[in-house]
């Protein structure tokens, strides 16, 4: 692995000094001499620099192997049934959500924002990192001053304490300072990883603000969905009720055989079957809402949604395959951990060298309070200190290589995370163009299941067709009624994983671009460059 060498003529490190004026200048130019030495050295830092991964060679101006068509299919007349166009290199809004012009979805939105627990606990951990940040650069970047204040009781043997008293009291008044210049850069290192980990609890709140409101909007869909299954249900369930009572009159009559109407019961009691796990789901769909903002279940007061009140967004922002990297927090969020992985090589290739310490201490030791400032009974000292490894049974190699190694596998990892990200954007577009495409169909084909219906209907009554082929019309419009409501409800949700899958807009959001911006630019380590 190249790294850049240090080099310097170390001062001999010296012992402890007290009291011995005759030797003071002696040892402040020896002091002297280091600290220029640990200052000639401050500016190098041994280990890799990091620099952000490269976009993918293959992103190029589109997400999937074939072009998509400008804009998707129309279903003129139903609900979602209008032509979403794509738009390439439109900025996504920070508040996308806001596309759907629901204000009560705006609301619930920015409701669990402010009151779920995942947002406070995300925004907890980049406190935390912050400190973390904090205490470490204090003890890094500067010397450490301590004072210390004692008193002691001592007895010393007879033959040691000579002519003296050997029962006494010793008073010390004292400041230490210790200082170990980062001269091969383990502090600075040391200082990066802490940075990056900052960064990447940052991009870990963008993360979780994206899937807490992603989670709020699809849910709000599904919540719409079900209420319109369940509508259409109950619509196909009053229907055949009404048709039940006419066909057990005309059994009444003798009319119709029994077993005509032993299959309109039947079919009744298949679709009244159908309602229990349709209100069952769309309870759930309802508590979920409640907890992703931050309410209990039982609290209520959650605005109903139907797909009638969301407007499906008719122009989709679509950012350029090159800029996915830079926008996606949970990309950001694997390469702040890419950085980290980085700056902990540089860690422990500086342990591998000689690490300097100079220290000082000024202070006053007296048997008695009164004169424990005075200036015979001051004392002070000067060292430095250098100490190098020089056995250690290849422990310092072996950490570094694990170091190397580990950033290895942040590196897979980060690569993993870009190919996951381009899946989803592409998956979501392609959702998107057979959604169009889907409802248009389904649209159709609710319509002639409407129309059939009605003219069986009409037909069973005069006496031209069988039951059968009425209860075969009732069941195609029904699974056709159904379906319809799925396929309009699945546009608006796979728009709304599109806008997730780009990242969400967080850099359009005040605070957004700070975080954006937060990148170290320097050569790349790989696994090549060893």
């Amino acid at each position: 692995m190249p790294l850049r060498i240090c080099s310097a003529s170390w001062p001999a490190g010296r012992g402890h000094f007290v009291g011995a004026p005759v030797r003071q200048k002696y040892v402040q130019q020896q002091t002297a001499l280091a600290l220029l030495a640990a200052a000639a050295l401050s500016g190098c830092a041994l280990g890799p620099d990091f620099k952000r991964p490269e976009v993918p060679a293959a992103a190029g101006s589109s997400y999937t192997a074939t072009a998509l068509p400008a804009q998707t299919a129309s279903a003129a007349g139903v609900t979602g049934g209008a032509a979403q166009q794509f738009v390439a290199g439109q900025e996504l809004p920070a508040l996308w959500w806001q596309l759907f012009s629901s204000p009560a979805l705006d609301e619930l939105v920015r409701a669990a924002l402010a009151g779920n627990p995942s947002m406070a606990a995300a925004e907890a951990s980049l406190r935390q990192a912050q400190e973390s940040y904090k205490a470490q650069a204090g003890s890094l970047n500067y010397p450490s001053v301590n004072g210390q204040l004692g008193v002691a009781r001592e007895k010393l043997a007879p033959a040691s304490a000579g002519n003296g008293a050997g029962v006494f009291t010793l008073y010390n008044a004292s400041v230490a300072v210790a200082y170990t210049p980062d001269v091969f850069g383990a502090s600075r290192r040391t200082l990066e990883g802490a940075q990056a980990q900052v960064d990447y609890q940052r991009f870990q709140v963008e993360a979780t603000y994206l899937a807490l409101s992603a989670n709020v909007v699809t849910t709000a869909i599904r919540s719409a969905s079900l209420q319109a299954q369940l509508k259409a249900t109950q619509e196909v369930q009053d229907a055949l009720a009404k048709q039940l009572a006419v066909i057990e009159k005309q059994f009444e009559l003798g009319a119709i055989p029994r077993t005509t109407l032993l299959s309109q019961r039947n079919q009744l009691a298949q679709v009244r079957a159908s309602v229990p796990p349709l209100e069952k789901a769309l309870a759930q769909s309802r508590h979920q809402l409640s907890v992703l903002a931050g309410r209990l279940p039982g609290e209520g007061g959650l605005p109903e949604f139907t797909l009638e009140s969301l407007t499906l967004p008719q122009q989709l922002p679509v950012s350029l395959p090159s800029a996915l990297v830079r926008q996606r927090p949970d990309i950001r969020a694997s390469e702040e951990l890419l950085h980290a992985a980085s700056a902990a090589i540089g860690v422990a290739t500086a342990a591998q060298y000689p690490q300097l310490t100079l220290s000082g201490s000024y202070g006053s030791s007296a048997q008695s309070f009164g004169k424990l400032f005075d200036a015979e009974t001051t004392a002070w000292s000067l060292a430095s200190n250098l100490t190098a490894p020089i056995f250690n049974g290849g422990a310092l190699s072996a950490k570094k290589r694990a170091a190397e190694a580990a950033y290895d596998g942040a590196a897979a990892q980060y690569r993993a995370t870009v190919l996951a990200a381009f899946q989803d954007v592409a998956d979501s577009l392609r959702a998107l163009d057979s959604d169009a495409a889907a409802l248009k169909a389904q649209a159709e084909a609710d319509a002639l299941a409407a129309e059939a219906l009605a003219l069986a209907t009409q037909q069973y009554k005069l006496g031209g067709i069988s039951y059968l082929a009425l209860l075969d019309a009732q069941r195609s419009y029904q699974q056709a009624h159904v379906a319809l409501v799925q396929a309009q409800a699945a546009r608006y949700a796979d728009t709304a994983a599109l806008f997730q899958a780009l990242g969400g807009g967080w850099w359009n959001r005040n605070g957004g671009a700070a975080a954006a911006s937060t990148v170290s630019a320097a050569p790349v380590y790989g696994s090549s460059g060893r």
